[in-house]
């Protein structure tokens, strides 16, 4: 049975850098330097998720636009159709969505509210411990 993300939010926590949509792409940058990421979650006044700004992001507006584009407002920059997963999705439908959708990072929704992000090294792993989890089993049935 696959891990359920929720599992994953255990280990790693539930902390999520977000910022607003009149953030600078300049800004974002810079936010997402500091905290050595690879996305930010974008959330609305209310709280609720608005879009996600990603390295990705930042490549295409300055390509786009060059330097001016440091200025811009997140807004016109983000991804505003979040695709988020809930708690109790399993890492096997995260990573087909992952595969599918080309993401590297995955807001995760509990009851409407961002309760954390997963990203596709969260997933690895979480793989990876499954499989010395099941290799350990395995040596021990053996053993037994």
């Amino acid at each position: 049975m696959s891990t359920l993300v929720k599992n994953i939010l255990d280990v790693k926590g539930r902390s999520v850098v977000t910022t607003g949509s009149a953030t600078s792409l300049g800004e974002a940058a810079k936010i997402l330097s500091e905290n050595r990421i690879g996305a930010l979650v974008v959330v609305a006044p209310d709280g609720k998720i608005a879009g996600i700004f990603t390295e990705r992001d930042v490549v295409n507006a300055v390509a786009k636009s060059g330097r001016e584009s440091l200025d811009q407002p997140l807004a016109g920059l983000m991804t505003a159709k979040v695709y988020r997963c809930k708690e109790d999705s399993t890492v096997d439908e995260l990573m087909e969505l992952m595969t599918k959708r080309r993401f590297r990072h995955v807001p995760v929704e509990d009851k409407g509210k961002l309760s954390g992000i997963i990203s596709i090294g969260d997933v690895v792993k979480s793989r990876i411990r499954e499989i010395e989890l099941e290799t350990e089993q395995i040596k021990a049935y053996i053993a037994g």
